[in-house]
């Protein structure tokens, strides 16, 4: 049995893209007949959600406290690497931190090691760690691009050995799906709310979009972040009554709220920070439940929406195309409805890993 080795950046129960991608992707091979070992930190205090968590789980987790000196922390996810890289075959790494151990074990061990990148790690705004990263990356046998907006960000290292394998969605479907004949319209962004997800950019459209829609509803489902200042720019263009923060919420009030939506959108931006949209998973779990969406050009999401059949690709600061866009989905809401859901097929964890068993196999 091939023993792999997954450097986590991130992991469940605690939310983030990398750590849902990691799950999914250790999930996938230890199904496949791979041994998985996967490691990471632990966030909570007591660590009793990642005990729970980790418990039900068909792989093997290995999880680092993190110290009140961070440092301590770092060493001790060197020291447990290094450990198990020795028995394994296989090494992939996820995340900021993770592609920085995964090159430096390539220093000591004669594996095959893989790199997979998102966005953000490849966007530092330290220049010095933004070199450290590219000089990872030309450690690593093969790179992952999550979007082909992820690989576009290290064309500069003229890389032969990455591909683009897209990020994949599982997601327990109701039995049956309501289409919606006449949508009001609801709009629904599901993420943190951060700069980096756009709220603030569907708020600044709502004036225009309520001229026309006069009972729209805004829905934004996420960590509330920058709840402060979103609620504030709502109050300050006068559209607070169209607009509802639900926060964090549990899977199963997500996809009824995702049901309840009739538009999906994410304007997500790249922020001065390097905070970037890798992929947009979120979206194909609404295009799952039949909801189209609207979304950024300029980032990740351009790969996660076939414009024009799944919902529509727009400029973030554009609200006049805002507008347009999904007044052009609400006229043909039917076509656009199916066009998502089958769209969203091609990206479910059961086809996606599929290609990281090719990858590895080679």
């Amino acid at each position: 049995m091939t023993k792999t080795l997954i450097l986590a950046s991130e992991f469940p129960p605690q939310p983030g893209g990398i750590g849902n991608h990691a799950y999914n992707l250790a999930k996938g091979l230890q199904a496949n007949g791979f041994e998985v070992n996967l490691l990471c930190d632990t966030r909570s205090i007591n660590g009793e959600t990642e005990t729970a968590f980790d418990k039900n789980l068909s792989f093997e987790v290995i999880r680092i406290a993190r110290k009140k000196i961070i440092l301590l922390s770092y060493l001790n996810r060197i020291k447990t690497a290094f450990s198990l890289a020795r028995n394994s075959t296989s090494i992939i790494s996820s995340g900021k931190f993770s592609l920085w151990l995964g090159a430096f074990l390539t220093f000591f061990f004669k594996k095959e090691f893989i790199a997979i990148i998102h966005g953000s790690e490849v966007l530092l705004p330290n220049k010095i760690l933004r070199k450290l990263t590219d000089l990872s990356l030309k450690r690593f046998d093969k790179v992952i691009a999550v979007s082909n907006y992820t690989k576009s960000l290290v064309s500069h290292l003229a890389l032969k050995n990455i591909e683009v394998v897209p990020n994949g969605f599982e997601m327990d479907l109701p039995e049956t799906v309501q289409s919606k004949k006449d949508p009001v319209p609801v709009l629904i962004t599901v993420g943190n709310l951060t700069q980096r997800k756009g709220q603030h950019n569907v708020i600044n459209a709502l004036p225009l979009l309520l001229r026309k829609y006069p009972d729209l509803k805004y829905h934004m489902v996420g960590i509330p972040t920058d709840i402060e200042k979103l609620e504030k720019l709502s109050l300050d263009l006068k559209v607070e009554d169209a607009v509802v923060f639900f926060g964090k919420v549990s899977e199963e009030e997500k996809i009824e709220l995702l049901q309840q939506a009739d538009v999906f959108v994410m304007l997500s931006e790249t922020t001065q920070t390097g905070d970037a949209e890798g992929f947009g998973i979120a979206i194909l779990e609404a295009n799952a439940l039949g909801v189209p969406a609207i979304g950024s050009l300029g980032c990740g999401i351009e790969d996660a929406i076939k414009d024009g059949t799944s919902g529509k690709l727009i400029n973030n600061k554009d609200s006049k195309q805002f507008a347009k866009a999904l007044e052009e989905i609400l006229d043909d809401y039917e076509t656009y409805s199916k066009g998502a859901k089958t769209w969203s097929q091609d990206f479910t964890w059961e086809k996606v890993i599929k290609k990281y068993l090719r990858i590895l196999e080679e």
